[in-house]
């Protein structure tokens, strides 16, 4: 039997993404803190960890979640980078909140 998740969870985390540009195409507009699909405590109706986000428009959001302009691997490998630039972002400006584990990912 596996362990139970931990979730990480976070709303002050949340927000503070959601006011960044977008992290893959620089858009201002109708940003949100986008989960990880890969991982991360991801299950049928259970979003992964609160860490585990990136800062994405809802225009490259919904390309990752449902589109069809990237295979697979782009759509994560876009995430991914997407997720590093946010973390690295918030923890340069000293937002990352102090009660919240940084992802052992981030570049």
């Amino acid at each position: 039997m596996f362990p139970k998740h931990a979730y990480v969870r976070n709303k002050a985390l949340l927000k503070r993404v959601a006011l960044l540009n977008c992290q893959h195409c620089g858009s201002g507009e109708m940003v949100q803190a986008a989960h990880t699909n890969w991982g991360g405590g991801k299950g049928r109706g259970v979003k992964a960890d609160d860490n585990l986000v990136a800062a994405l428009c809802l225009s490259c959001h919904y390309e990752i979640d449902q589109g069809s302009k990237w295979s697979k691997a782009e759509r994560q490998q876009v995430w991914e980078e997407a997720h590093s630039k946010t973390i690295q972002l918030l923890i340069n400006n000293k937002q990352w909140p102090v009660d919240t584990p940084i992802p052992t990912n981030a570049k």
